[in-house]
C-alpha cells in the first residue's frame, strides 16, 4: 500500500508528504522499491539492466551515464557491469537491484526482505551498503524482514505485526527491554506476536519463498 502498488483497505498514509491514495504519482517519484522477487534480467548484463531502469524513471540522456557509473561504483559492482546477470551471487543481483531503485535518487527505499535466501557473508554486503546508502545519501529505508538480528542490526526504529497489525513499534533496544532484561528480538517477537500463532504462510507462500531462495542463493 505504501509503494502504491495496492489501494489502502482503510485508514490514510503519506510517503515524504504525499498522501498515498490521492498522490500516488507523487509518491512513486520520491520511493524506491526492491522486492522479495527477482526483478533483475538475467539474459543481459548488469550495465543494461541499469540503462534500462534509467529509461523507465526518465532520467535524462546527458546524465544516464554518469548515475550508472555512480551505482555501480557505490554499490561494488562496477568490475562486473558487462557480465551477464545469471553469472551474478545472490548477493551481487540483491545489490544490483538496490542500485536500479537507487538511480533516481529516491527519498525512501523500500525493501521486501533483502536478504532472503542469501549466504552470511552476501548479507552481511548487502546490510554495509544499505547502512552507507542511509548515511551517505540520507536515504529513510523502509525494511521488511523475518530475521530479527538483520533488524535489530539496521533498524533505528521498527513495527512488529501480528495478523495484519501493528502490535508492537519502537526501538530495537525499547523493545528488548519491554519483555524483560536479557531478552533479545526474537524474546519480543515472541512475546508480541503469540508464541502459539503459526505465522509460517501458505504452502503457497512457502513454495515460493523456498523458489526464490534457491534460485539466489
Amino acid at each position: 500500500m505504501l509503494t502504491t502498488l495496492l489501494p489502502p483497505t482503510s485508514g490514510s498514509a503519506s510517503v515524504d508528504g504525499h498522501d498515498i491514495a490521492h498522490k500516488a504519482a507523487e509518491v512513486r517519484r520520491v520511493i524506491g522499491y526492491v522486492p522479495q522477487l527477482l526483478s533483475a534480467d538475467g539474459s543481459l548484463s548488469g550495465y543494461e539492466n541499469l540503462l534500462i531502469f534509467s529509461k523507465l524513471y526518465d532520467i535524462p540522456r546527458k546524465e544516464r551515464e554518469q548515475r550508472i557509473g555512480d551505482v555501480l561504483n557505490f554499490m561494488g559492482l562496477s568490475d562486473f557491469s558487462d557480465k551477464l546477470v545469471r553469472t551474478y551471487s545472490g548477493g551481487m543481483i540483491r545489490r544490483l537491484e538496490i542500485a536500479e531503485a537507487m538511480l533516481h535518487r529516491p527519498r525512501v527505499l523500500f525493501l521486501d526482505e533483502p536478504t532472503v535466501g542469501l549466504d552470511p557473508v552476501a548479507r552481511n554486503m548487502v546490510w554495509e551498503h544499505l547502512q552507507r546508502l542511509r548515511s551517505d545519501y540520507g536515504t529513510t529505508i523502509f525494511v521488511t524482514t523475518h530475521y530479527m538480528d538483520e533488524a535489530d542490526k539496521l533498524c533505528t526504529r521498527m513495527a512488529i505485526m501480528h495478523l495484519g497489525k501493528i502490535a508492537a513499534v519502537g526501538s530495537p533496544s525499547e523493545l528488548k527491554s519491554s519483555v524483560g532484561e536479557g531478552a533479545t528480538l526474537d524474546d519480543a517477537f515472541v512475546y508480541y506476536s503469540g508464541a502459539e500463532v503459526d505465522s509460517a504462510g501458505s504452502y503457497r507462500e512457502a513454495t515460493r519463498v523456498r523458489r526464490l531462495a534457491r534460485r539466489v542463493g
